[in-house]
């Protein structure tokens, strides 16, 4: 991969909020929820924290061995932020730093974990989602709380599951990562089936609660004397 140019870059936000959740139905269309993903070599956990008082989007990427788990590569990009927060338009005020990130490992990834929303969206497109279908890429979405959506009680046990479940069909699962914490919540985002979504993040947690492709990029995208240049 050419480390001089993100893998893909987003035109300007013009402020129109509506165009946005258009836009957001759009891509929605072409996400893909099958298993179309090669054998997983090296996968890539994708994060983002801000920076002085929100002005710099800091966004972290991470190459990992797949078998192993071995860091391989980590990269940091700051770019301004580009808007505000606004709820459900996440991707649109991250995507542009994480996506500069993800383009200059020195690897594509051939899964990306995505620390957010895949399908478990209103509009069906949550940043993992959204990743996926701008680069291509496969991608999962692993988030920490819910947008939308229910699910029955889970087991105390590490592998419970339960659907998430919004508007009579399934968008993804609570998955309880490890024994007695709170679950996590995991849907596709593109050329990832939802049957498969749980059982692959689960081969990536190993004793916390975070897999470890997400929890080494929240680790990295929240580190701020980190320096912002690839090591491998």
């Amino acid at each position: 991969m050419d480390q001089s140019r993100p893998l893909f870059t987003m035109p300007p936000w013009d402020g129109d909020i509506a165009a946005a959740r258009a836009l957001q139905v759009a891509l929605a269309r072409q996400v893909r929820l099958v298993d179309d993903h090669p054998p997983l070599r090296h996968v890539a956990g994708v994060d983002v924290g801000f920076e002085d008082g929100g002005a710099v989007t800091r966004a972290a990427a991470v190459l990992l061995d797949a078998l192993t788990l071995q860091p391989l590569a980590e990269v940091v990009a700051r770019l301004p932020t580009r808007m505000p927060y606004i709820p459900g338009l996440l991707s649109f005020r991250e995507l542009p730093a994480l996506l500069q990130a993800l383009g200059q490992l020195p690897q594509v990834p051939d899964l990306v974990f995505v620390d957010g929303l895949g399908v478990a969206h209103p509009r069906g497109l949550g940043i993992a989602a959204h990743l996926g279908v701008v680069t291509g890429l496969p991608a999962i979405g692993v988030a920490k709380s819910i947008l939308v959506g229910v699910h029955d009680e889970l087991g105390p046990l590490r592998g419970e599951r339960a659907p998430l479940r919004y508007q009579g069909k399934v968008i993804g699962y609570a998955l309880r990562s490890k024994d007695n914490v709170r679950p996590l919540i995991v849907s596709p985002g593109h050329r990832v089936s939802m049957e498969a979504t749980p059982g692959l993040v689960l081969a990536y947690c190993t004793k916390y609660r975070l897999p470890e492709p997400t929890r080494l990029a929240d680790r990295l995208a929240s580190r701020r004397d980190q320096a912002s240049r690839p090591r491998v």
